[in-house]
């Protein structure tokens, strides 16, 4: 059960008791009525906004209503107390009895508990990574991929039909320069001195082996060839190589992709000039000349007549150029192109995970999806802020390897995969974020990474400590949902319940706004909330989760331990991580 959902329920019941009563007037819109968790805890398990939402429609005062509504909700079986504070909030507290009903109703569901149909099967298409294919992926790119990566995971788990997308950025100069990169390590393989690596070229010891590989295949083939005849076939055979560098780099991180679609293929298809001759049809393209950028001087600026897109026309700044001043198409035109692709593959429910490079897109990348769906499709654009990797404190230095930066496979290796994914949604993914090598590996509760699994770690530990009391198969999930919980009457057992039950308040919170870090955020108070009572349980023996001389309150605590595991493992199971049995 969601219990706010619940609530809300029962609230708009009521309210329509109290229009049939005539205590309020019939007819009312409940839309925007909501039941929350307060934001300070003493203010009770739930607040209700109904009474200063329906106020205006309703013509009473705002405290008229809530003191009507709190009236009736205090005669409810499940509300202990019903307050009305400040200008009409309704604060609720619900019975103890409640909260054991929905923890025994938590093991009972077992794992899955708090995920639903909210999808209802619907197509939604999460593109992430999408880097240049110029090189190996570096540690900003692991944010995004991990991103992309938990919430496709998130949109699957509660009922979407998700396509976990990667766009191959393959028609762009980038690529010619790789492939000259890439015949300059050739010629070194083929025995010639290539001094140093030329200004302008990717000078990554990466591709020492590519440039082997290709000499391998091909012998001495492209030594004398003009570089017209060779950058087509080096190029093809570069990305091949970058591709297969990129997906080994994202398998270690444990990412996956269902689809690679390559911008050069959509070039090739002819599916630019489509989207352009489709956006002409429609009246959004036209031939004029762009304001100088802001910041610009006149004298730097060189108007030109340029076909645009009509961007303004639908939030944008300003209009768009699709055409650069040579006739070929703008990266915008080629990312034009995609989308309507993605469009015409179903989806009109898309999201991009971009890096912090690319905030200045967003706007224009929205407006041309309302354009070619005649605003049918939605697009979310989750930009992630810049890692800083350091150690200790200290910045990291540069990767040899790499050339100019540190990769993922460098991180990866030197502190897990599980670490790496969990740090990279412990902030909101627009938050720049510190990853600290030395820290992430601490066994403190300053490292979120730890204190998560070092819960998981103490319930498996309780549990198996509770089998020297309780009969195995006494301690599944579904068993202990019947045990007596009327001995967790302690607050901080409680706090702990009501912890837990919000857990399908927060998928579908996490789901709707694309925003996995909200788990992450959960599975840290909850873990704070296990740990506190874990430690009262030292200093007082009547808390301990195993007493061998009080069976029944065993039982109660360990139902209440289990639960615990359930809420954690699945939660990093949505996030790509393996909950540890114990720590080492």
């Amino acid at each position: 059960m969601n219990v706010f959902n619940y609530l809300s329920d029962v609230i708009r019941m009521e309210i329509e008791a109290l229009c049939d009563a005539g205590a309020l007037p019939a007819g009312l819109d409940l839309s925007s009525v909501s039941v929350e968790p307060p934001r300070e805890a003493e203010h009770g398990d739930a607040a209700c906004n109904a009474a200063l939402v329906l106020a205006k429609q309703a013509r009473r005062k705002p405290r008229e209503i809530a003191e009507h509504l709190a009236e009736r909700m205090e005669g409810r079986v499940e509300i202990r107390a019903a307050e009305v504070a400040g200008p009409g909030f309704v604060n609720l507290r619900l019975t103890d009895e409640f909260w054991w009903a929905r923890l025994s109703e938590l093991l009972a569901t077992g794992p899955g508990y708090g995920a639903t149909n909210l999808g209802g099967g619907q197509p939604v298409n999460v593109e992430y990574v999408s880097t240049n294919p110029t090189g190996p992926l570096h540690v900003g790119h692991a944010r995004g991929a991990v991103v992309g990566d938990a919430l496709a995971n998130l949109l699957a788990h509660m009922g979407f039909a998700v396509t976990r997308e990667y766009y191959v950025n393959d028609a762009g100069a980038q690529v010619d320069t790789l492939a000259r990169s890439v015949h300059t390590r050739y010629r070194e393989a083929c025995g010639e001195a290539i001094g140093t690596i030329p200004e302008g070229l990717y000078p990554g010891d990466y591709l020492v082996p590519v440039g082997k590989a290709l000499a391998a295949r091909d012998g001495r083939r492209w030594l004398e060839e003009p570089e017209s005849a060779w950058l087509p076939e080096i190029r093809r055979f570069a990305i091949d190589a970058m591709m297969d560098l990129v997906r080994a780099d994202l398998d270690a991180l444990g990412v996956r992709h269902d689809v690679f679609r390559s911008e050069r293929e959509l070039v090739d298809e002819g599916r630019v000039d489509d989207a352009y001759a489709a956006l002409e049809a429609a009246g959004l393209i036209y031939s004029g000349v762009l304001e100088p950028p802001k910041g610009k001087r006149d004298e730097d600026w060189e108007p030109r007549e340029q076909s645009l897109f009509r961007a303004s026309a639908f939030g944008d700044d300003t209009d768009r150029p699709l055409r650069k001043s040579d006739g070929a198409w703008t990266y915008f035109a080629t990312d034009i192109a995609y989308h309507r692709d993605k469009i015409e593959r179903g989806f009109t429910d898309l999201i991009d995970v971009w890096g912090a490079d690319h905030g200045g897109y967003v706007k224009r990348m929205k407006a041309a999806v309302a354009a070619l769906s005649g605003d049918s499709a939605s697009l979310d654009v989750k930009i992630c802020q810049m890692v800083k990797l350091l150690d200790g404190g200290e910045p990291v230095a540069m990767s040899k390897r790499a050339g100019r930066f540190v990769t993922l496979r460098d991180v990866v290796d030197e502190v897990g995969r599980d670490v790496v994914r969990f740090i990279m949604l412990t902030r909101r993914n627009d938050a720049p974020l510190d990853f600290d090598l030395r820290r992430v590996t601490e066994q403190s509760r300053d490292n979120p990474v730890f204190y998560v699994q070092y819960a998981h770690a103490r319930a498996c530990s309780a549990l198996r400590r509770g089998a020297e009391i309780v009969p195995e198969p006494e301690l599944a999930p579904a068993a202990l949902a019947r045990a007596d919980l009327t001995s967790l009457d302690d607050p901080a057992e409680l706090d702990l319940i009501r912890r837990l039950c919000q857990w399908p308040r927060v998928l579908v919170g996490a789901a709707l706004a694309h925003e996995p870090h909200r788990i992450a955020f959960h599975l840290q108070e909850l873990a704070a909330d296990f740990h506190l009572l874990w430690t009262r349980g030292k200093d007082d023996p009547r808390l301990r989760f195993v007493d061998g001389e009080r069976p029944a309150e065993t039982r109660a605590r360990l139902a209440l331990i289990s639960a615990v595991k359930i809420v954690i493992a699945e939660g990093l199971a949505l996030f790509g991580v393996e909950p540890v049995q114990e720590m080492r």
